[in-house]
């Protein structure tokens, strides 16, 4: 018999994390699970933490490292169940988080993603995700609008504390293949295209920003969101009208990259993507991160916090009507 939930790992050297990944899914209070780990390629001891696991319950996956795309779509493949979780290798559930995700789908058939709130941890300090748009805890229900609350804070949805059903994946289509950033943001807007979001605020992952390895901290140059490029190059205007608050996620998506840009000293493709961003919400953040893109790469890390931004709005303001810069 099928398990109610497959649970996809992609795992790339993630010795020192992966052992309080597995534990964190078999502590669930929901046993009915299976785990399929994908071991992309990894060059340390990960796979032999995964095979010191006597449980029958977890699959292990081995193949040549081809991204995490690549691995979270094996996995969805693999998976027996008609419900598919993802949990990063670093990452961890709280125990309550499986059950937590079939009492929504089972009160909101209809949504295409199910989804509850985390906590970020990164240098031993933990904050619960600041994520906004809808009422505040213990509310739990269909967010009113996804877009909205993806521009306005924190994504309500994280790659580790979310369900989506195997056949919203199968209609949509899965990761997309050859990205090495924003690759869930991508699959996240196509759901909610075309499906509602469910989503509770109790809490049940722990997102790990700490930890070595991670995708999102490579440095490469970000030319386009693949979401932004997704929705650019699509044909059919009219259905995205349904969708006031989608400009506001898009441009939320342009400063995030440009943001990435400067990281690492590639200021003129954050200028890129800060000139075609459209924006009202965020008008004072694409102002802040365009003027800090004019000064010399490598001067400002948006990481560290070598410049306060509330002490610095009213200047940059000034300095972006200097230099003429019409939006």
């Amino acid at each position: 018999m099928a398990p109610i939930v497959s649970v996809v790992i992609p795992l790339y050297n993630k010795e020192a994390y992966i052992k309080n990944t597995l534990n964190s899914v078999l502590a669930q209070k929901i046993k009915d699970f299976e785990i399929i780990v994908v071991n992309d390629g990894s060059t340390d001891k990960s796979a032999e933490v995964v095979k010191s696991f006597s449980d029958p319950r977890i699959r292990l996956i081995n193949q040549v490292n081809a991204g995490v795309s690549v691995a979270r779509n094996r996995g969805i493949n693999e998976a027996k169940a008609d419900l598919i979780a993802f949990l990063d290798g670093d990452d961890e559930w709280k125990t309550n988080f499986l059950e937590e995700i079939l009492e929504l789908k089972n009160k909101y058939p209809e949504a295409g993603v199910y989804a509850t709130a985390y906590e970020k941890s990164k240098r031993g300090e933990i904050n619960i995700a600041n994520i906004r748009g809808f009422p505040p805890a213990p509310w739990k229900g269909l967010l009113p609008s996804y877009f909205l609350s993806t521009a306005l804070g924190d994504s309500p949805i994280c790659s580790s504390s979310v369900c989506v059903p195997k056949c919203t994946l199968l209609e949509v289509g899965m990761f997309k293949v050859g990205v090495k950033w924003g690759e869930d943001d991508d699959l996240w807007g196509r759901i909610a295209l075309k499906y509602p979001i469910a989503f509770s605020w109790e809490i049940g992952a722990i997102y790990n920003q700490g930890a070595t390895n991670r995708a999102c901290s490579s440095q490469y140059p970000i030319k386009e969101h693949p979401f932004v490029e997704r929705i650019r190059i699509m044909n059919d205007k009219q259905e995205l009208t349904d969708f006031p608050y989608l400009r506001e996620c898009i441009a939320k998506f342009q400063i995030l990259a440009a943001k990435q840009d400067i990281s690492n000293g590639y200021n003129s493709l954050a200028r890129k993507n800060l000139k075609y961003c459209k924006t009202k919400l965020l008008y004072r953040e694409k102002i802040f991160w365009y003027s800090i893109s004019m000064l010399p790469n490598g001067t400002f890390n948006p990481t560290l916090n070598i410049l306060s931004k509330t002490k610095v709005l009213s200047i940059i303001k000034l300095f972006a009507q200097a230099i003429k810069f019409k939006f």
